[in-house]
């Protein structure tokens, strides 16, 4: 008898858990939430001005890169003296 209720309580707890299906639906959202809190997307793909962040499921999550102005050298100019 006392096996029969340990085979039921642990019957009763494993099916009670969250099944497979429920635990990738849970990662895919707080993936896509991850992607959108860094402004990205989730995309098919990324384009040359994006890089890939990390996977929303299958597609990647694009983020823009920043632009970065080109850095200029100071132009040395001779001063005319009068």
């Amino acid at each position: 008898m006392k096996i029969l209720c340990i085979f039921l309580t642990f019957l009763f707890t494993v099916s009670c858990g969250p099944s497979v299906s429920q635990k990738k639906t849970k990662e895919d959202t707080e993936k896509k939430i991850e992607c959108y809190l860094v402004r990205g997307a989730c995309k098919t793909s990324c384009n040359t001005w994006e890089y890939i962040y990390n996977y929303c499921s299958t597609e990647p999550c694009c983020v823009v890169r920043e632009y970065q102005k080109p850095v200029l050298a100071p132009v040395n100019t001779t001063g005319h003296t009068l």
